[in-house]
């Protein structure tokens, strides 16, 4: 006996398939980004902290490259890949220095308290001073 796939398991599977395949095309340019920059932030226009992260980089005198996501044509694939990523509930903002993945806000706002931002973006070139 022979058993053949349903149309609808098919179309199911196949969009899986590409889902997949749009998630790792999103982490691509993710990485892709934030290797080719020294500072980037993974931002939505209408959210707070990530206005907070890139006030915060700016007063540093950091001129980060900016991503925004609900502007950007692949932002929904993207912002996949940093849930993933960050591997917490809040995807952005997403701040990349040297790239490496620092962490959203919390991440960020510590290191800036406990002294490790400022050395960690001399050396990824994004401060001279």
């Amino acid at each position: 006996m022979q058993v053949e796939a349903s149309p609808s398991a098919s179309a199911s599977a196949s969009a899986s398939a590409s889902s997949a395949a749009v998630t790792v095309k999103a982490f691509e340019m993710v990485q892709q980004m934030a290797s080719s920059n020294s500072v980037v932030v993974f931002s939505c226009s209408d959210c707070c902290m990530s206005t907070v992260v890139k006030r915060l980089l700016f007063s540093l005198g950091v001129g980060p490259t900016i991503v925004e996501l609900d502007e950007h044509a692949s932002g929904e694939a993207m912002e996949a890949a940093l849930y993933q990523l960050s591997g917490t509930l809040q995807a952005v903002p997403a701040v990349f220095v040297g790239g490496k993945f620092l962490g959203g806000v919390q991440t960020l706002m510590a290191s800036h308290i406990n002294g490790s931002l400022i050395p960690l973006l001399k050396e990824a070139g994004a401060l001279w001073l």
